[in-house]
């Protein structure tokens, strides 16, 4: 028996035009490789399974290589290996039990689309570079801005498409969304005046010295996402003065406590640049008190930033678009439309109310960006980037207003459902009931609650730590062996409940964005957490002894 003798592919000027050119013909080599990617990816996700259990120090040996290979490779034969190591072991993030994470499954639709995104590979950042995408882009941002403020059609009439406006920005996401706002925040607070030209010229030790304040102040509360501190030290204000305020028991700011906070500072001669309320925290999924919020940036006469980073999308529900009041008053606003859009990863915008806000951020170079352009790049951090409008435009068309409402209407209700269920085991505690469609919750033995009730009540702050910090371990446990096992997953953080005197406590966290996951579904992650909570020989038998 002879064995097959391996095809060898060698570089070429002729092979590298084929490999530039479209194919002509579907029976072509190229197009039967996709017809058969297509095939494949389809049945990876068509597969419920949230990740094969396979660790990853073995997966990390599939790609040891540090060398650019010399010889090139066949498509068929690249495609064969990237499927066997790459997308077999890849997170199903769209497995209908997936439910531990905002990633989604996407509408089937976006694959497809997708390959007009790509194959026309347009730069975003030039009009010379995307010419119809430009337009297409600031029709998005235009609708988005008109789900969040709802101005008159004049107004959008007005500025969607000036050339000296923007209503927003697409960026690769939330992060550089809330960097963006607040670098507007910064410039704007410490623009030109006089003789001074400004803090983007003359840099932050100047425009301090010429505004007369000791140092610069964001605040946010204690839920509020990372990026936040990125952007403190990206503007060179300093992690240190991104000042938390701490949240109620309902995980939402304290307001009394910001203005005394505001207060404090003002005392120390620095100046509050902006305050961010968050719309859909990340642990938690709350929403902070918007309007009063708005009230207080009036006051301390400051940018009033609204991180919805998540959360906003609940607006396309005109059921539940009441939870985000007062989001029509902040001067910025972060939506993700990868997260409860249904949209592929890389689709952040900020939103400005004011047309004129961007142009604090606005520059010009003269091979691009060049003054009086339509060019988006003058208005955004990045520079190249792709044209991901598309894709939110596609599903805005598709989906419609009223598909939205059945998605968000239906994610919601589907979160106070599985709370209902935790609820009602006598094994379950239910740690934060969902506001939006995120909510946390642990095992707690029954006989344990009953223990620990009574513990709360004593005022026994030293039992309660005991028992949390083995509560800790025990979850930590179920967690990190669900997702092992690759049947289900859900992810696990820490929060201060105000129930347990403020301590860490580590808990399970779900998002029930999914239209795939099912009622049943929610059951069997409980029932498979019951089922794994017996295997642990550390933690449990010690909560069962107390």
């Amino acid at each position: 028996m002879t064995s097959k003798i391996p095809r060898k592919a060698s570089a070429s000027e002729d092979s590298l035009l084929r490999i530039f050119t479209a194919p002509e013909a579907s029976t072509s080599t190229l197009s039967i490789i996709e017809q058969k990617l297509s095939q494949d990816l389809a049945g990876f996700l068509g597969n419920s399974i949230a990740a094969l259990e396979k660790p990853l120090s073995e997966i990390e040996t599939d790609f040891n290589a540090y060398q650019i290979p010399s010889e090139p490779k066949f498509v068929s034969d690249y495609a064969d290996e990237i499927m066997q190591n790459l997308v077999a072991h890849s997170v199903h993030t769209a497995a209908p039990s997936f439910i531990g994470h905002m990633t989604s499954a996407l509408p089937y639709f976006v694959l497809p689309l997708s390959k007009i995104m790509v194959g026309l590979n347009q730069n975003l950042v030039k009009i010379e570079t995307s010419k119809a995408f430009t337009p297409l882009e600031r029709q998005v941002l235009g609708m988005m801005h008109h789900l969040v403020y709802q101005q008159s059609d004049d107004f959008y009439h007005q500025w969607m498409h000036s050339a000296n406006h923007s209503l927003g920005a697409f960026c690769s996401g939330g992060t550089v969304a809330n960097i963006t706002a607040l670098w507007i925040a910064r410039n704007r607070l410490l623009q030109p005046s006089g003789e001074f030209k400004g803090i983007t010229r003359e840099g932050m030790t100047k425009a301090l010295r010429f505004y007369g304040y000791d140092d610069l102040a964001i605040l946010v509360s204690d839920r509020g996402h990372y990026s936040l501190g990125k952007s403190a030290d990206l503007l060179g204000i300093g992690r240190d003065n991104i000042i938390s305020i701490a949240t109620d028991e309902h995980h939402k700011v304290d307001v009394v406590a910001m203005r005394e906070t505001a207060a404090k500072l003002a005392q120390q001669n620095i100046k509050v640049m902006a305050i961010v309320g968050v719309a859909g925290t990340t642990e938690t999924g709350n929403v902070d008190p918007l309007t009063e919020l708005a009230a207080l940036s009036r006051e301390l006469n400051c940018h009033f930033h609204v991180d919805a980073a998540w959360g906003g999308a609940s607006l396309l529900s005109n059921k539940y678009r009441h939870l985000l009041n007062g989001i029509e008053l902040a001067d910025s606003v972060t939506i993700d439309a990868h997260k409860q859009m249904y949209v592929p990863m890389g689709a952040g915008m900020v939103l400005f109310k004011d047309p004129e806000l961007a142009n604090a951020i606005v520059h010009h170079a003269e091979y691009i960006l060049r003054v009086g352009s339509k060019d988006l790049g003058s208005h955004t951090l990045e520079g190249s980037r792709p044209g991901m409008a598309m894709l939110v435009h596609a599903c805005l068309q598709i989906i419609g207003r009223d598909g939205y409402e059945i998605l968000i209407n239906n994610s919601l209700e589907k979160a106070r459902y599985f709370a209902s269920i935790i609820d009602r085991h006598v094994d379950f505690e239910l740690v934060t009931a969902p506001e939006l469609c995120l909510l946390t919750y642990r095992y707690v033995p029954k006989s344990v609650q009953a223990i620990l009730t009574k513990a709360i009540s004593n005022n026994d702050t030293e039992l309660v730590l005991k028992i949390n910090e083995l509560l800790d371990g025990l979850t930590q446990f179920i967690q990190k062996y669900q997702r092992e096992q690759g049947k289900s997953f859900v992810s696990r953080t820490r929060i201060k409940p105000a129930k347990y005197f403020r301590q860490q406590t580590t808990v399970f966290r779900v998002v029930l964005a999914n239209p795939l996951t099912s009622h049943q579904i929610l059951h069997d992650v409980l029932t498979e957490q019951v089922e794994i909570a017996a295997l642990d020989s550390e933690y449990l038998p010690q909560l069962l002894a107390l």
